[in-house]
């Protein structure tokens, strides 16, 4: 059996320590595995099924012994790095914004469209956390009786924004409850004017605003999830409309899924919940009767996304709203992106085309 030397770029972050956890339990044969990051964490120590690990700085020379790269130290060292590494022989699964509308790039879920990895030239993009979970719940419905629109409200952790941003949430939770000032630095953008605070807080911006007056969050689902579904960003096959707001939850994404199917006589709410009890990757919690719904709370740690709260729109016949939840950091981020090697490896795709990215 082969076995394969495996890059983790940006190891020391919220992602990616759970990159390495998902990488100890995957089906992957792991050879050697190297753990890179930007110089401020070279040295760091850290563990691989038991055994220390230094983390390296980043360099393009550091992926000329590498097959499989797993990345997430931003879009900045994603767009740096990983056409270096695929020119050294290298496949990358990456989990930033930095090729997910590129053309030439998969954007894979492989739940929903496993057989776009065949086609990737050395890089193969992860999406969105809050569009993974999304599309995952719908891809049994769209079988069954085809999608014509679909709006989502969603209500994402604040670990979404990275690992400081889980500290100034509990530091701003922390002066809440000292009776002090909340100081925010971070949210709802970290490169924008003004700050919020999250703790105790609702913010109505995730990423920066376009010019429609929509933020680039809620562009990411709607042209992601046309991406994933129908294989075209521009799509019209599915119309898709996205509301994205920050909630002082640490992990776990919540999603008001709002759904019109092409054939009604397909569906009812019984046959939604079963499928959703028979989707891959799916797990139904659905007993209003006995307050069972998900929350973000148990879906922390798991690699699952969790559905409830399934009910028809008597007002719009063939319509649906349903619950969506999912561990942002685990299937919206980490375990995706493994997921994604696993399926590399399992067909035989962990090798770069002749005709590679940015060749």
């Amino acid at each position: 059996m082969r076995e394969y030397n495996v890059a983790i770029l940006g190891a020391t972050g919220a992602v990616g320590t759970r990159m390495i956890d998902q990488l100890e339990k995957s089906s992957i044969p792991v050879k050697n595995v190297k753990f890179l990051a930007s110089s401020r964490s070279a040295g760091k120590v850290l563990q691989f099924k038991g055994q220390d690990v230094v983390v390296e700085e980043t360099t393009p020379e550091v992926f000329d012994d590498v097959d499989i790269v797993l990345a997430s130290a931003g879009g900045a060292a994603s767009k740096k790095f990983l056409p270096e590494a695929v020119k050294r022989g290298a496949v990358a699964v990456d989990n930033t914004s930095a090729f997910r509308m590129d053309p030439e790039v998969p954007l894979v879920v492989p739940e929903v469209n496993e057989q776009a990895i065949y086609d990737h030239k050395g890089i193969i993009a992860n999406p969105n956390c809050s569009t993974i979970q999304m599309v995952v719940a719908l891809q049994p419905i769209k079988e069954v009786a085809g999608l014509k629109q679909v709006i989502v409200s969603t209500y994402q952790a604040g670990s979404g924004a990275g690992q400081m941003a889980i500290k100034e949430l509990d530091n701003e939770a922390q002066q809440h409850l000292d009776g002090k000032p909340m100081t925010a630095e971070i949210f709802p953008v970290k490169g924008e004017k003004k700050h919020y605070p999250l703790a105790f807080n609702l913010l109505p911006q995730i990423d920066v605003f376009e010019e429609d007056g929509s933020t680039h969050e809620e562009w990411k689902m709607v042209h992601e999830t046309k991406k994933i579904m129908s294989g075209d960003m521009n799509s019209d096959e599915i119309k898709v409309n996205a509301t994205c707001v920050r909630v002082p939850v640490v992990i776990g994404h919540g999603e008001s899924v709002f759904f019109e199917v092409e054939d009604p006589s397909k569906l009812d709410t019984k046959k939604v919940q079963e499928l959703t009890k028979n989707g891959k990757g799916l797990v139904l919690q659905d007993d209003p009767a006995n307050q069972i719904y998900p929350q973000p709370i148990d879906a922390e740690g798991h690699t699952e996304t969790f559905v409830g709260r399934v009910r028809e729109d008597p007002e719009n016949p063939g319509s649906y709203n349903m619950w969506v939840v999912a561990d942002n950091l685990l299937k919206g981020a980490a375990a995706n992106t493994v997921q994604i090697a696993e399926k590399l490896v399992e067909h035989d795709l962990v090798h770069v085309p002749d005709e590679y990215y940015g060749k």
